[in-house]
């Protein structure tokens, strides 16, 4: 990956982790492409409803390739959305792995809805145990600490290069828009499942 290259994915992933915190204007939007048009990105969202997105001047795009639990070692920042589990504890729904240069980028522990009830926890890594898959602990805000369990089938991701002409109809995307007063949606980034695997966020 070039500088340039690597500098476009980290400003796309500063912007996506900067605008995590749960507020009135924010649509996250989680589907598959049905088409590009000019400044229109028009995506089918996992409920079924298609949704037009303009796209803003100088809009940034970032792609997600697979990752392992074997890559999670102690001091590496995550953003991981988990659920409460029944037994106590939170249990992972979705781990992403950011580059050194982003940690403590986001950082937090806040309400998401990839799951009803689900959080949204970015941290760094101070803990790595092995009991029935891999329980992290993270640590974040001044010392907060949470505990989180990676069952062996959640998906680990890292963030990986993509350009416009990945979003090809029936591509999976995540899309972090802002609705207006109108009810129009409009964002300045997009994450693509351009590597094989579907953004998990």
């Amino acid at each position: 990956m070039n500088l340039k290259s690597f500098a476009i994915v980290l400003g796309t992933i500063s912007s996506i982790v900067g605008a995590t915190e749960a507020r009135a204007d924010v649509a996250r939007i989680r589907g598959t492409v049905v088409s590009v048009a000019g400044s229109t990105l028009t995506v089918k969202d996992r409920d079924g409803k298609t949704d037009a997105i303009t796209l803003a001047d100088g809009w940034k795009i970032s792609g997600v390739a697979k990752a392992s639990a074997a890559d999670i070692k102690q001091g590496d920042f995550l953003g991981i959305a988990s659920i409460s589990k029944a037994d106590g504890g939170s249990g992972a729904l979705e781990v992403v792995i950011f580059p050194a240069a982003l940690k403590g980028t986001g950082e937090g522990d806040r309400d998401w809805d990839l799951q009803p009830n689900s959080r949204m926890t970015n941290g760094t890594v101070a803990d790595v145990t092995e009991i029935q898959g891999r329980t992290v602990t993270l640590t974040y805000d001044n010392g907060q600490k949470k505990q989180i369990a990676i069952p062996q089938t959640t998906p680990i991701v890292t963030f990986a290069t993509a350009t416009s002409a990945d979003l090809t109809p029936g591509a999976a995307v995540f899309v972090n828009a802002e609705r207006g007063g109108d009810g129009k949606l409009a964002a300045n980034r997009v994450v693509v499942g351009n590597h094989g695997i579907a953004p998990p966020m």
